[in-house]
């Protein structure tokens, strides 16, 4: 269908006021809303994703188009509401306790939503708590910690312990990432998955939920 081309090659553009249009538009030609999602703003954002991770687009041009997605999106949440729209997954993110970056954080947070996981931000200067009481109250099946100092790594180390005295890490997988985080830094304070980039951190956790459906 031309229209769902058309709202991902819009949506790459960051053109939000065409997509919202467009969108508006498959709605009235009896495109089902899923259909739209997957199609149209998923697929966009996708594209923008592996062109981010290829560095063919940067920062800027990303927060364009996820502002575009959303704009889109917002026009189709009645109409999946109503249907049965089972999300891909379900994230908690935040940047750890006593660091306050938040641009990474927000970048993963739209890749994530732009594969289709529904993403509860907790903000910056997250508590080990915080993450785990949200896990378990919101049934979420991944905890996402992010840290850009190295000061602040360690509070990583805290949140899988808070998980692990909390016994649903068989359940619960924790993703870490951030400018000084490492693989090594990963594995030694036993989280699941350490990314690079916010795209390949989307993959990852899209992976992980659906290996957790299974």
């Amino acid at each position: 269908m031309a229209v769902l081309e058309e709202i991902s090659q819009n949506l790459q553009r960051g053109k939000a006021k065409i997509v919202k249009e467009l969108v508006q538009q498959a709605i009235d030609e009896g495109i089902p809303a899923k259909e739209i999602l997957e199609k149209g703003l998923l697929s966009g954002m996708d594209i923008i994703g592996e062109k981010f991770k290829n560095n063919e687009v940067f920062v800027p041009e990303v927060l364009v188009a996820a502002r575009a997605m959303n704009m889109g999106a917002s026009l189709l949440k009645p109409l999946l509401a109503d249907g049965d729209n089972t999300s891909a997954g379900r994230v908690c993110i935040g940047t750890v306790r006593g660091d306050l970056h938040d641009i990474g954080k927000n970048l993963v947070k739209m890749m994530m939503e732009g594969k289709g996981l529904e993403v509860i931000d907790l903000g910056t200067d997250v508590s080990p708590e915080t993450y785990v009481e949200t896990a378990v109250s919101q049934n979420c099946q991944i905890i996402c910690c992010s840290a850009l100092l190295t000061t602040t790594m360690s509070v990583m180390s805290d949140v899988v312990k808070e998980a692990e005295k909390a016994g649903i890490r068989d359940h619960v997988k924790i993703m870490v990432g951030g400018a000084p985080v490492t693989e090594a830094f990963c594995e030694q304070i036993g989280a699941d998955k350490y990314t690079a980039d916010a795209a390949s951190a989307a993959d990852a956790a899209v992976e992980i939920c659906r290996s957790l459906a299974g």
